[in-house]
């Protein structure tokens, strides 16, 4: 079992044991009250608190994770796609079933995450099913656990099988990713968007930030990039990090009239420009 330590409060794993947890000490994050406290993988398994959650989402695309959610809380979401089935983020609990049930489902080909604060246990999911995970170089700093499988690009767009392809957008992260899954949402096309690109309660809509437990906003620029960033690419819904949280129809409009409120409520004018 693995015992590699677990920040408790952001589900990050590092290679070997330490006081501090760099991602929580970022202003993007928060170290508890409480302090920093750390577990792991074989400790939770003992535990008996988590079990695996499996849930459809839509056509061709399952939500994994765990019950209680754990850490962040963020789920993955199973795309079953043409070119081979493609996990995109990453949960931080893991068990054989857990495994098991995703090899049900037709196993994975891949992984890519969005940003750093799901990279959690995704040297453990590589591992398990022996596949690269794909992030983007900009973000190479926060991989705190370094491995053969992780497999890192540059620029702007990167395709990873037929039909999907990653797009750097920047904002939360420099590296901040989200994929574009061309045949998602009955082949009107999808975005899964981790909180790159959040989608809120009013999942009529959208929002962007540098930190959202602290509430640090974006730049006007910023946030009118990625909008513009996206919208050449077809969709017609957007897959959120969160449970229930998905854009269901017109998430091209979402984006845009999202990211137009959101530099209104800043008080800014501004033009599109290349910031990240």
């Amino acid at each position: 079992m693995s015992t590699e330590p677990i920040c408790l409060a952001c589900g990050m794993q590092y290679a070997a044991a330490r006081d501090d947890c760099p991602v929580c000490e970022d202003e993007r994050q928060y170290v508890p009250q409480s302090g920093q406290q750390w577990t792991n993988l074989a400790a939770l398994r003992s535990s008996g608190t988590y079990t695996p959650r499996i849930e459809e989402q839509g056509r061709g695309i399952i939500g994994v994770g765990s019950n209680p959610g754990f850490a962040i809380g963020e789920r993955a979401l199973l795309v079953q796609a043409r070119s081979g089935n493609l996990l995109w983020d990453c949960a931080a609990y893991l068990d054989d079933a857990l495994v098991a049930q995703v090899r049900d489902l037709g196993g994975i080909t891949g992984i890519a995450i969005s940003h750093p604060h799901y990279y959690t246990t995704m040297v453990e999911w590589a591992h398990a099913f022996d596949v690269p995970v794909y992030l983007h170089e900009a973000d190479r700093a926060w991989v705190m656990r370094p491995d053969s499988h992780l497999h890192f690009w540059s620029g702007e767009t990167h395709e990873i099988g037929d039909g999907m392809t990653l797009l750097r957008l920047g904002g939360h992260f420099p590296g901040g990713q989200v994929l574009h899954w061309r045949d998602g949402a009955e082949a009107r096309g999808a975005l899964l968007t981790g909180d790159i690109i959040q989608v809120v309660p009013d999942t009529r809509w959208v929002s962007f930030m540098y930190s959202y437990p602290n509430l640090i906003p974006l730049p006007a620029e910023t946030v009118l990039h990625i909008a513009e960033a996206v919208q050449p690419w077809p969709f017609d819904r957007i897959y959120g990090a969160w449970w229930g949280r998905n854009v269901l129809e017109h998430a091209n409009e979402a984006v845009r009239r999202s990211a137009e409120r959101y530099v209104a409520a800043l008080g800014a004018t501004a033009v599109a420009a290349p910031a990240r």
